[in-house]
């Protein structure tokens, strides 16, 4: 049986008023209009629905059943037609951003409080991880877009600068280095260093800055994560070198941090998103939070700075 929409909703409008005249006034159309919609509905479902005369509509056992069932389908589209409107008008639906860990912790709960305060039914899903994990997840399609450093993009992704960050030394208290206000990279090479691990973004970058001066840091230690090398320092065990973003990752241990020189090394963050793709427009509203605290400059960590 194939009712139409319009069929169920005519149907179940003079059912409920028990009178075509209502009816039609209560849905703006004809009362001709009207009744041919109850009547092929009736020649399609093979029952009669309604009993009139000349001043009455009454619902046949059938009818009432049938009514029952129209009012739970027209209730059903009407829902779900708003909840398409919510999302085609991006106030509703899923926010998906790929980051790295440091991005998700620090830079983007203000932002997402900012966001979800003007659109409590959005979704936010965040899928932080490393590097090549973060872009893997955009060119998959399971993230929306990405903010990770920047690095030998493919060509399938385009950039929006959004964040930069400064290199810090992190040094543990009472170290000699400590006194200092700036500490030069080559200092750390000359130290027990303690790695991220390979896959990270910032081991790349850290033994780019060390392949700048010609110097070659051979790790004390590594780890997969700038909390346990955050640890491995408070420990006396060596010094870091990592992004001011980072810095909150790594714990409350005895520790200090100190701007790097010679050369000063910035990571930059960018958003990421896949070239030629729309999106949908829960997410577009979302960039044009996260753009609108680049443009006001608010504030941010120490070291960290708007592209």
């Amino acid at each position: 049986m194939e009712a139409t929409l319009r069929q169920l909703a005519a149907y179940a409008a003079v059912a409920r008023a028990t009178s075509f005249t209502a009816a039609a006034a209560e849905m703006h159309v004809s009362q001709s209009s009207l009744s041919r919609a109850v009547a092929d509905l009736e020649r399609l479902l093979g029952v009669q629905l309604l009993e009139r005369d000349t001043r009455n509509v009454r619902l046949t056992a059938a009818g009432v059943e049938a009514l029952r069932i129209a009012e739970q389908i027209v209730t059903a589209h009407r829902a779900g037609m708003k909840e398409l409107s919510r999302y085609l008008l991006g106030e509703s639906g899923t926010v998906r951003v790929a980051t790295l860990p440091s991005v998700a912790a620090v830079l983007l709960p203000q932002v997402i409080s900012d966001f979800r305060e003007q659109r409590p039914q959005v979704a936010i899903r965040i899928l932080d991880g490393l590097e090549r994990l973060v872009l893997g997840r955009v060119l998959s399609g399971d993230a929306d877009f990405a903010i990770t450093t920047v690095g030998d993009p493919p060509e399938q992704l385009e950039h929006r600068p959004l964040v930069r960050d400064r290199f810090v030394a992190v040094l543990p208290e009472g170290h000699p280095l400590a006194d200092r206000h700036e500490i030069a990279w080559d200092d750390l090479a000359r130290r027990p260093f303690l790695a991220v691990g390979r896959d990270s973004s910032v081991r790349r970058l850290t033994d780019a800055a060390f392949a700048q001066i010609d110097a070659r840091a051979a790790p004390a230690a590594e780890a997969g994560s700038v909390a346990t090398v955050g640890g491995l320092v408070a420990a006396g065990l060596g010094v870091s070198a990592v992004p001011a973003l980072v810095l909150p990752l790594m714990g409350t241990g005895p520790i200090v941090f100190r701007p790097l020189v010679d050369p000063v090394v910035d990571r930059r963050l960018d958003i990421a998103l896949r070239a030629r793709r729309t999106l949908p427009t829960v997410t577009e509203r979302f960039l044009r939070t996260l753009q609108e605290s680049r443009v006001q400059g608010r504030a941010l960590p120490p070291g960290v700075s708007w592209a």
